[in-house]
């Protein structure tokens, strides 16, 4: 029992090392490219409302797009890799309350097999829209 109370420091260490993402892809970065055109960077934010419903796409482990309208998208890089989304698997989100936030906690999991394959948080949100006129 003794030796745990001298290795928790060291676990604990283990755990705080940074995280890279993984560079897109061609394929994802066209995908991406492709999502955001005409549209413009707007101002990050926190938080986003749940409805109306977005419409969410995978571009990769790490980064998603939420569809809000034809004029607005918000771009949200992961904080850590939910691996197996690029894969199909499903992305199970806790949050609380009607919006989505920077830190909510998100697993990824096959739901065939009911196994695990991700964890990570939300990032912040950027949103992308349209220009007036266009």
């Amino acid at each position: 029992m003794r030796a745990w109370i001298w290795m928790a420091p060291l676990l604990l260490a283990g755990c705080t090392g940074s995280y890279e993402p993984r560079p897109l892809t061609d394929k994802q970065a066209a995908e991406l490219d492709k999502a955001l055109a005409g549209k413009v960077p707007g101002e990050k934010t926190s938080c986003i409302n749940r409805e109306p419903q977005t419409n969410l796409t995978v571009i990769s482990n790490n980064v998603l797009l939420y569809r809000v309208s034809k004029k607005l998208v918000y771009k949200n890089e992961l904080i850590g890799s939910c691996n197996g989304l690029t894969y199909g698997d499903t992305m199970i989100v806790r949050s609380f309350g009607s919006q989505l936030c920077r830190g909510d906690f998100t697993t990824t999991a096959n739901l065939q097999t009911g196994m695990t394959s991700g964890a990570c948080a939300l990032g912040d949100f950027i949103p992308y829209r349209t220009p007036p006129g266009k």
